[in-house]
């Protein structure tokens, strides 16, 4: 199928689709052992690119602030977000296509037991800054204090020096840091559904917009988005439902 060229010029107007990938979600995104950006999303963009007919190059990111950054200033085509109506002011969101859960972490000795004990006066929260779960926890959070790291994958070990109260992130990051470091437990439930979209910045219109949210329906329907959680070994994030 020939795609028109406006649409092509949509999604990659230098002729290769620039992808931004955020490597701060381990889940979704890893440097390969050659340095490069490999993972899901990675999977995805070069399934996307190559349906458009394009090559595909990225640019990878330690924090999702500035993946977003990238994308709403068009300095890259598409990226990989978690859905949040701040971010969606500049960047146009598919619907989900992976559904990850926040979850909080505390120390074994803590009196906290429940996610409803953690929004308490003098309670300090550690959370990557930009992430998902730091702009959820802004807005839901009323009385506990949010201090922020500027990376994602060192709130454990942030949390931990500062001696906070509580650590917020992806469950699965939470779980395998309270399986490498003694005395830390998960609270049971979770906070958030992190919601993990596409997008691709709001000015390339209605038509790429459209493209990419069809597209992202046929990568879930097909099973490539399952297919790539079991190639990457991922446990614990579930493909979203159909739109």
């Amino acid at each position: 199928m020939t795609l028109p060229s406006s649409l092509l010029n949509a999604f990659a107007p230098t002729g290769t689709l620039r992808a931004s990938i955020n490597l701060g979600n381990p889940i979704l995104a890893h440097r390969t052992t050659s340095g490069e950006p490999g993972g899901v999303s990675v999977d995805l963009a070069r399934e996307l690119a190559s349906r458009l007919g394009v090559p595909v190059a990225f640019t990878a990111f330690e924090r999702a602030a500035e993946s977003v950054e990238t994308v709403t200033n068009e300095d890259a085509d598409i990226g990989f977000f978690a859905i949040d109506p701040l971010r969606g002011a500049g960047i146009a969101f598919t619907a989900p296509y992976v559904l990850i859960e926040g979850c909080y972490l505390v120390r074994d000795a803590s009196p906290i037991t429940r996610n409803e004990d953690v929004d308490r006066e003098g309670h300090r929260i550690m959370v990557g800054k930009g992430s998902a779960y730091d702009l959820f926890l802004t807005r839901e959070i009323k009385h506990a204090e949010i201090v922020r790291t500027a990376l994602s994958h060192t709130v454990v070990e942030d949390f931990l020096r500062d001696n906070l109260e509580v650590a917020a992130s992806v469950k699965q990051i939470l779980e395998a840091d309270a399986a490498r470091i003694p005395g830390l437990r998960l609270l049971d439930g979770r906070f958030m559904v992190i919601q993990q979209a596409m997008g691709l910045p709001k000015p390339r219109g209605d038509d790429a917009a459209r493209y990419l949210r069809e597209f992202v329906e046929d990568v879930k329907r097909s099973g490539f988005v399952a297919d790539a959680l079991a190639r990457h070994g991922i446990e614990g994030a579930s493909v979203a439902p159909a739109a």
